[in-house]
């Protein structure tokens, strides 16, 4: 007589090469494109395949072309020494002192750093961003990894940066150089919070806050809660509270350099 297989046994998993791994849906120009028209499959194709380098070096590419335009149309030396001149703590200096501080911030070493350290900046950027969402999101009790994390912050970014870059640029371009203030031209051209009413300098905390209210930031904010979403398998609750907690954590640290550098 024939035993009947006993499948309550212990059986072997199957080695990583046989088991059936997920592929994408969507190729990189498509997860691009849909990121504006259908976020939502986009990050469940990223939960499947984690993909960030075009997506990130786009940012990098526009966030870099907005940093450098100004200084093309303005003068790399005007913008610095405008805002070091409204500085209050340069205006207590002497003048001799003044004239030092504003030749080294003008500088060839100065200048140069300026242009490389755009990209610089936002690689370190990415990682922590990513790396937050991938902490926030698993302690909610998701299941995203890393790279998912990072594709997700890559991602929810693109969209609002595209954006706002280009709206500046076709400010920038249109309007006549006697018109720009110099001082915040690094804050560009186009505003879309309360800070655009407010007086920057004489109040730098507060617009720092009303800052945080901004159409552009408040777009990547819903993108992301999307993103967590999907790609960590959570309730739109927990990924909206991972979102909103380090959005709050990065509108005070902002409040703060306002206040201490302004």
């Amino acid at each position: 007589m024939t035993e009947e297989p006993n499948n309550d046994e212990w059986q072997a998993p199957l080695p990583p090469e046989l088991i059936k791994k997920e592929e994408p849906r969507m190729s990189v120009p498509a997860t691009l494109m849909n990121i504006f028209f259908d976020p939502g499959a986009t990050f469940e194709d990223l939960r499947r395949k984690p993909r960030f380098l075009v997506a990130g070096l786009i940012v990098i590419l526009a966030i870099t072309i907005f940093t450098l335009a100004p200084m093309q149309k303005l003068g790399f030396e005007n913008i610095v020494k405008a805002r070091l001149e409204s500085n209050e703590r340069i205006q207590q200096l002497d003048s001799e002192q003044r004239a030092k501080v504003i030749e080294q911030q003008t500088g060839t070493v100065a200048k140069v750093i300026s242009y490389v350290a755009t990209p610089i900046v936002f690689l370190i950027v990415f990682l922590i961003g990513g790396l937050l969402y991938w902490v926030g999101a698993n302690a909610m009790g998701g299941s995203a990894g890393f790279l998912q994390g990072l594709s997700v912050y890559i991602y929810s970014s693109l969209p609002p940066t595209l954006l706002f870059v280009i709206a500046n640029l076709i400010v920038l371009l249109l309007k006549p150089v006697d018109d720009i203030d110099l001082t915040t031209i690094q804050n560009g051209l186009v505003q879309a919070n309360p800070s655009m009413f407010m007086n920057a300098k004489a109040m730098p905390a507060l617009a720092a806050a009303m800052s945080a209210f901004d159409l552009f930031a408040i777009w990547g904010w819903v993108l992301a809660a999307i993103g967590l979403q999907k790609v960590a398998k959570i309730s739109s609750g927990k990924a909206w509270a991972v979102v909103l907690i380090l959005g709050l954590i990065g509108v005070t640290m902002k409040v703060v350099l306002a206040a201490l550098f302004a």
